[in-house]
């Protein structure tokens, strides 16, 4: 069974969005999330992230699909008509996975990424492949209608990994670190 990790940033009060944008502009935030769910150990494969239709369509569009990555979009309400060819659509987090388990996708894939919404997160925290948290935890608070799920106790925070920075970053004086929590 393929497991998948979250990777989110949230400010103070876990809210992670506001009228369909981010509610902050962290260039290096959001260069490290780039860099995080593209990174493969085998150059022959790629990795997947998945996400809700508000989501996918609330990056800028000149820059969705998020390249080099397949891009699986959730939604009970667009059509792939609606989709570049290249993105798929699943109409539900368990639709998704198992199309990645399929014998058509399966060795050309090595790490899933869920990368929101709200409800996509909830769905996937909920789930027994949710392996790992990488969170960017925003010391600062913004307005947000759109917020992150309660983290579940069974989840404790791990040393970073060799390309996770350690300690508190900063920009345009935001202050922000990068955690990562595993399912114990």
């Amino acid at each position: 069974m393929l497991k998948f990790n979250l990777i989110v940033a949230v400010c103070e009060n876990f809210g992670i969005g506001f009228k369909g944008n981010l509610p902050w502009n962290l260039k290096s935030e959001l260069k490290y999330f780039s860099r995080t769910t593209k990174r493969v150990c085998d150059p022959s494969k790629r990795n997947v992230v998945i996400m809700g239709r508000n989501t996918y369509m609330g990056v800028p569009p000149s820059k969705r699909p998020l390249p080099d990555r397949l891009n699986i979009v959730l939604s009970t309400t667009m059509s792939a008509a609606d989709l570049p060819k290249e993105v798929l659509l699943c109409r539900s987090l368990n639709e998704a996975m198992e199309t990645i388990e399929s014998p058509e996708w399966c060795k050309q894939v090595e790490n899933v990424w869920i990368v929101g919404g709200s409800r996509v997160y909830a769905e996937a925290m909920d789930s027994e492949r949710f392996h790992r948290l990488y969170l960017t935890k925003i010391h600062e608070k913004f307005e947000c209608d759109t917020f992150f799920p309660e983290i579940p106790d069974c989840f404790k925070e791990i040393p970073l990994d060799e390309h996770t920075p350690d300690g508190i970053q900063e920009e345009d004086g935001i202050k922000y670190e990068y955690k990562i929590l595993e399912k114990q």
